[in-house]
């Protein structure tokens, strides 16, 4: 009968031992993001996004990890039928001494080559541009979420914001209300 007893703490210990693994695996799936690009939503429509990995070093991703990262002004180009993320901003580690990257340096995004092609081909022929818009962590890795963007005019961006001041003044009145 004891021995009965300590079997089914075991059993009863393997049990919550599987729930916290399952609430560690949630938690290390879930996308962490580290950098957002305002500007671009703020400059340009958002037509398409991808996503894509980065070709990093141990310093580069050590800094993103620690949230040094900036996507402003930043965008993407094709070179050779590789696609590379320019002006994005990666501070150097500092622990990583001599092994530390070149911050501007281009980084080398990862995508599929039919992918590839079609982004280049929507933007040579439409005017459009590529766009970095968000870098997360997912799954342990780092991802620039990347949009198929077109340039916003004047009045694009003025009724944007006429649009958002309305809204605020609509909430605003609605919460002194209730």
């Amino acid at each position: 009968m004891h021995k009965k007893f300590i079997d089914l703490n075991l059993i009863l210990f393997d049990s919550c031992l599987a729930k916290v693994k399952g609430v560690i695996d949630l938690n290390k799936n879930e996308k962490q993001v580290i950098a957002n690009n305002k500007k671009a939503y703020h400059d340009y429509f958002v037509l398409e996004t991808y996503e894509a990995g980065i070709e990093l070093f141990g310093t580069e991703i050590k800094s993103i990890r620690n949230g040094r990262v900036n996507l402003k002004d930043s965008f993407c180009s094709v070179d050779d039928g590789e696609m590379y993320a320019i002006g994005m901003h990666i501070s150097p580690y500092e622990m990583g001494n001599r092994f530390n990257r070149d911050p501007m340096r281009k980084k080398r995004l990862l995508l599929h080559k039919k992918e590839i092609m079609k982004l280049f081909g929507q933007s040579q022929q439409q005017g459009l541009s590529i766009i970095p818009l968000s870098l997360y962590i997912s799954k342990g890795r780092a991802k620039l979420e990347i949009g198929l963007c077109k340039g916003k005019k004047l009045y694009d961006k003025r009724a944007v914001e006429a649009k958002k001041s309305a809204a605020r003044t609509i909430e605003r009145e609605f919460k002194e209300r209730y």
